[in-house]
């Protein structure tokens, strides 16, 4: 049986014919592994495809890398976990996915969302920045493997001063204009309103300073609960996946 409304909560957002992809690549991988159903496991699967991209279990990471991978993806949960407005987490991987992803952390919302508060992106930005400072307290110093979580907390930190009005020092303007209606945030492509050096070496000052906020309360999550993160990370590097119940129970109970 197929659990719709677990499919639903998983694609947020998206098209018909993105389920529709999602589908085909179900049946696809349902015909690889012989069965003659589509099941919840294949619908799963393939949304973490479309999502991630496909496994590639042929990358084969040192063990230094994989270490420092599990323990990063740990850093993002764990974080996710303690910040009360993160989407909890679902899954964690220790799989190597698509062309640049060596493992990923999967939240998805209780339910379906079409607005986000303040105090949501700033949980956004420290999730994002919980990895890079797992890496930083236990390996000694951070890595390139946090390039798109620097650019997806930066994103978001610049669209809550210059698009939201989410600062008390720029004030309630808008400073970005989308070019379509279409477009989302993270990654939309917009216009800039014409700023004066003054006002873009504020804009500049407040961005990095939400970012350095965000970064010293994701690493103090992070060596407060270090024995939960130890432990996660511990259990990625054995059995590469980690499911929510597995997670939550670890990230619960051991402080």
């Amino acid at each position: 049986d197929i659990d719709l409304q677990a499919i639903a909560l998983r694609t947020p957002g998206f098209s018909g014919a993105d389920l529709a992809n999602i589908m085909n690549e179900a049946a696809l991988l349902a015909a690889r592994h012989g069965s003659k159903q589509i099941t919840q496991a294949h619908v799963e699967e393939a949304v973490e495809k479309v999502f991630a991209g496909p496994e590639r279990k042929s990358r084969r990471l040192g063990e230094k890398e994989r270490k420092r991978v599990a323990y990063h993806e740990a850093g993002h949960a764990l974080v996710a976990f303690h910040c009360p407005n993160a989407p909890p987490v679902t899954k964690i991987s220790n799989i190597p996915r698509g062309k640049a992803a060596l493992g990923y952390t999967l939240q998805l919302p209780e339910e379906e969302r079409y607005l986000v508060t303040k105090s949501e992106l700033l949980d956004r930005i420290c999730v994002s920045l919980g990895g890079r400072a797992a890496e930083k307290i236990i390996m000694g110093e951070v890595s390139s493997g946090a390039q798109n979580d620097l650019e997806m907390a930066t994103e978001i930190a610049r669209s809550m001063i210059c698009r939201f009005g989410m600062n008390e020092k720029i004030g309630p303007v808008a400073l970005f204009r989308e070019t379509s209606p279409f477009l989302r945030v993270p990654g939309f492509s917009q216009t800039t309103e014409p700023l004066s050096p003054e006002l873009a070496s504020e804009v500049d000052k407040q961005v990095r300073q939400l970012m350095s906020e965000q970064n010293a309360r994701a690493q103090k999550i992070i060596e407060e609960h270090r024995n939960s993160l130890e432990k996660v990370a511990e259990r990625l590097l054995v059995q590469e996946i980690m499911s929510k119940d597995e997670f939550r129970k670890i990230a619960g109970e051991i402080e």
